[in-house]
């Protein structure tokens, strides 16, 4: 049990909710960050028990800014809690809180669950992560769930919105640059972690991969024979394509 899992078990203060699974994807992406002055948002006050369990958690040189749409919580600020209130599918709001926040070093979404929130939030706030940082984006149950906007294998939801970032992060491996190029996204992530209604990007400057060999080579390349059937076909259609031409080529 990590000390997350223990401060929410042992909690008698502001409430907290959480899928139990949650704890240990938390742990080992955030852990790195503990004592350190990082800068975390979370979408989602609700009663205020997971800023204070940040806090505790990353210790008194961090600072916790939490976003709601529910303007009571406000009264939930405390020392290094710092609440904004506003709708997170408000583009505009976005962006005014991205100029009011010094540094995002950790970005969870944790807010209303719908898939427009989800990919909004994403989309203005991503780019503002530090170059080092993590952004964490949970319940993506509810990509399934038609309540929110989803449903299974639905477009627009944030869970087939998030499988072209599988396609990002290898582009630099694309032939076909006028579908799939090289981005900012490609030269920012270092990897996607897909867990139990959790998606994790981990953020790092990302050069163009290479390969390299090292040691003697001696054991000689091999190339197997084409399959008979591959080989067949080859054949007919060289044939075929002879065949064509003796039969359209015009009398001189």
């Amino acid at each position: 049990m990590n000390d997350l899992e223990k401060y929410f078990i042992e909690n008698t203060g502001r409430q907290i909710y959480k899928w139990k699974h949650y704890f240990e994807i938390y742990d080992r992406h955030f852990s790195r960050f503990r004592g350190t002055d990082v800068h975390i948002v979370e979408f989602g006050v609700s009663q205020g028990g997971s800023l204070q369990m940040w806090k505790q958690y990353f210790g008194p040189n961090s600072k916790i800014f939490g976003i709601d749409i529910n303007a009571h919580c406000k009264k939930l600020e405390e020392e290094q809690i710092e609440i904004f209130i506003g709708d997170q599918e408000d583009r505009r709001f976005l962006k005014e809180l991205s100029e009011m926040i010094p540094r995002i070093d950790i970005l969870i979404d944790d807010g209303g669950h719908t898939m427009k929130q989800q990919i909004t939030t994403f989309e203005e706030l991503f780019s503002y992560i530090d170059g080092n940082g993590v952004y964490l984006c949970e319940d993506l149950h509810t990509s399934y769930r038609p309540q929110f906007g989803g449903g299974y294998k639905k477009r627009g939801t944030f869970i087939e919105y998030s499988k072209n970032f599988i396609d990002y992060i290898n582009a630099w491996h694309s032939i076909q640059t006028s579908r799939l190029s090289v981005t900012e996204f490609t030269r920012s992530v270092y990897s996607l972690h897909y867990y139990n209604s959790i998606l994790v990007i981990e953020k790092r400057p990302i050069e163009k991969p290479f390969n390299v060999k090292t040691g003697t080579p001696e054991i000689s390349d091999f190339h197997p024979p084409e399959p008979f059937l591959k080989r067949l076909k080859g054949r007919l259609k060289g044939r075929l394509k002879r065949e064509i031409d003796r039969l359209t080529r015009r009398p001189t």
